[in-house]
């Protein structure tokens, strides 16, 4: 992040300011920014919330989320409290109207003191209020951005529950705010590596000319997560792992990979191109396509570590006989010019061995081996993309094993980005609250980006919900999901990456 780029002023109201994520993320995000000195001059910090709580409560409650989970935890008391001083807090039920009339009464001389009425809203709430918080906005004049003022609305996933509510949804917001307004977020394009791999592609000779079927054998994204459904239920019961990561998370990745260079590196052209590729998915064609092509599991019961750990049937509100998946891996083609005929494989999974979120790019095989190769099952060369942890990168490809003979063995370089002992990484969040800030729509999801996704993962919702044949295979908790998911992967004897939680001694010892 660049100190030059100081935000205008504005005020930032959170609905939900009271929960999980505004705790977890939103906040301390907000004060790693405030340390960089990266807010404006003149800031302010609305909370709106359904929990009685007076000014000084929410305060400490910010103040914990602070000292557990932002960048400068356990900071000088003094410089927290005078972070502190930015924030107010009111209760906001959405079914009074008269709570709307006092949010504005109260922005009102927010406004006054500050000297301006930039807003950035952020609904950190359930998505249910995606429509109806917006609609009480307009309803008291404080949607429309003016030539002196800017309005901005930030949405969390999830974006819709199918392709006909996102586009309710989005149809309904834009009855009150205009698109451009919009910033419907996804934190993990705000990572790190993911921006890097813009970088990667565009800015590297080496990278951009094999970037394509002729070279490429098949890419491959894993988001693997080692925590089972924990208090999320009740929410992952009406989710599931295909609506929670898949639609959103693995799919925007899929677009940073295979999109066309931009013609320049403004948003909206970096967006064309993203849109460009979704629109190449070829889609699943009825129901036995579907049953060939996407595997799902659900974790059972196991021991790891001398830990019994619950299926997922046995955890809190779910139901005993769930049919909802935990697991998901699919194939799937982009027919487009580039990549006509490059088998694009996704996967993503909770109680897996390790948490890890990556990217592979499997170069192909050359065509005739004249060295002698210690494992011919692994002589492709790959360009792994480790997203978390362990942010950074590692290129493997073949050198000769020292001695008489031409013995060849695999090899890497990595490039880690804890290393750069000097350079602070910003979390996520943070990345993108700033970008929002500063008016960068650039890891923001544009209203056809989501319309498109959800299109392309109609049809496997429908083909679940419509044919109880295609199979739930269950896995147990620890392991890498279901076997049958290897059988995926085109090519005699070839399977999944199987990755370690660290890049750096990656293929040499894997503590799961």
């Amino acid at each position: 992040m660049n100190t030059m780029d100081k935000p205008e002023n504005h005020i930032l109201v959170i609905f939900g300011a009271s929960g999980d994520l505004a705790y977890r993320k939103l906040m301390p995000s907000v004060y790693n920014l405030y340390k960089q000195k990266l807010l404006p001059e003149k800031f302010q910090i609305f909370g709106a919330g359904r929990t009685t709580l007076t000014i000084e409560q929410f305060k400490d409650k910010i103040k914990d989320g602070i000292n557990k989970f932002s960048n400068y935890k356990n900071d000088d008391d003094k410089v927290i409290d005078d972070f502190l001083q930015l924030l107010s807090y009111m209760y906001f039920d959405t079914d009074k109207k008269e709570d709307i009339v006092k949010l504005k009464n109260n922005l009102t001389e927010i406004y006054q003191k500050l000297q301006t009425e930039n807003t950035i809203y952020y609904l950190s709430t359930p998505p249910s209020l995606y429509s109806v918080i917006p609609k009480l906005l307009a309803s008291v004049g404080l949607n429309k951005s003016t030539e002196t003022a800017w309005k901005k609305l930030v949405v969390e996933k999830p974006f819709g529950y199918d392709f006909n509510s996102a586009h309710a949804l989005n149809k309904n917001l834009l009855n009150f705010f205009k698109e451009k307004q919009i910033y419907r977020i996804d934190h993990y394009l705000g990572k790190e590596t993911v921006q890097n791999i813009f970088v990667t592609r565009f800015s590297n000779e080496i990278f951009e000319p094999l970037w394509n079927r002729n070279y490429i054998h098949r890419v491959e994204i894993t988001a693997a997560e080692s925590i089972g459904v924990e208090k999320r239920g009740a929410y992952y019961e009406s989710s599931g792992a295909l609506r929670d990561m898949v639609q959103n998370h693995l799919l925007q990745l899929t677009g940073v990979i295979a999109m066309e260079p931009p013609s320049s590196f403004d948003p909206d052209s970096i967006r064309d191109e993203i849109i460009k590729v979704f629109h190449a998915l070829r889609p699943f064609n009825g129901e036995d396509d579907v049953a060939k092509n996407v595997i799902r599991g659900q974790y059972g019961e196991a021991t790891i570590n001398g830990e019994k750990i619950p299926g997922y049937r046995q955890e809190k509100s779910v139901d005993p006989n769930s049919r909802v998946e935990t697991y998901v891996a699919l194939k799937f083609y982009i027919d487009n010019f580039r990549w006509g005929g490059v088998p694009f494989y996704l996967r993503t999974g909770k109680r897996l061995p390790t948490r890890v979120s990556e990217v592979v790019i499997h170069f192909k095989p050359i065509p005739h081996f004249l060295f002698s190769h210690k494992n011919l099952k692994n002589a492709c060369n790959q360009l792994i993309i480790r997203i978390q942890p362990d942010e950074g990168m590692k290129l493997k490809f073949d050198m000769k094993i020292p001695g008489q003979g031409f013995v060849t063995e695999q090899t890497e370089m990595d490039f880690n980005y804890s290393t750069l002992a000097n350079q602070y990484i910003p979390e996520a969040y943070e990345r993108l609250l700033y970008d929002c800030m500063l008016g960068d729509t650039t890891l923001y999801q544009r209203g056809d980006r989501v319309e498109t996704a959800w299109k392309f993962v109609d049809p496997i919702l429908n083909a679940w919900k419509n044919n109880d044949k295609i199979p739930l295979y269950s896995y147990p908790a620890g392991t890498w999901g279901p076997q049958n998911a290897d059988d995926l992967i085109e090519g005699n004897g070839l399977t999944w990456r199987y990755p370690c939680n660290n890049i750096s001694t990656d293929g040499r010892f894997c503590e799961l």
